[in-house]
């Protein structure tokens, strides 16, 4: 392993937006994440861009956010065009499979289409899209005691067969080109 400096948790998450107002609703008034910050600017600091945006941040019970830049354009985000829209998602865990189910009622309720309940055997989780287009995850652990050692001792080898088995796929798929 590297010698790196230990990343400790997540802090955000940032995303473009169409509109601030109708993700403000969305994430507060929906999933129940406060908005806790809102900056403007006329000037991205990273790059000296003169580009007017809005950057605003919803607090989830850990303490990392999701956030959100509107750029003032109304123009909603594209989806990437060689990744299936199942792909990027972003995950928010809760403490039980019965809040993943009320989550799922309320999101119906208020007209958000979700999947079932997908068991993976270590998490139960609904899916579903904000109004960005961006797929969001509400999941609940499950998993056996031990399972998360077990997998963590495993994960080294399942990516080397993974590896393997991409290589033959490229490989096959050249052969057929």
């Amino acid at each position: 392993m590297v010698d790196a400096p230990k990343l400790r948790k997540l802090y955000h998450f940032s995303y473009p937006c169409r509109d601030g107002e109708e993700t403000r609703k969305f994430y507060e008034d929906l999933l129940g994440l406060p908005l806790v910050n809102c900056m403007t600017s006329e000037r991205v600091p990273s790059t000296g861009e003169e580009k007017p945006y809005a950057h605003f941040f919803f607090e989830l019970g850990d303490g990392s956010y999701m956030a959100f830049f509107d750029l003032g354009e109304n123009i909603m985000p594209l989806p990437s065009p060689n990744t299936p829209d199942w792909v990027q998602h972003f995950a928010m865990e809760v403490d039980s499979v019965e809040e993943v189910l009320k989550f799922r009622t309320r999101l119906q309720d208020a007209g958000v289409k979700t999947t079932d309940v997908i068991d993976h055997e270590f998490i139960n989780s609904i899916y579903f899209f904000d109004p960005n287009g961006l797929r969001l995850e509400i999941t609940a652990r499950t998993e056996e005691p031990g399972y998360l050692e077990k997998a963590a001792s495993e994960a080294h080898d399942g990516m080397s067969g993974w590896v393997r088995k991409k290589a033959a796929m490229i490989a096959a798929k050249s052969a057929a080109a």
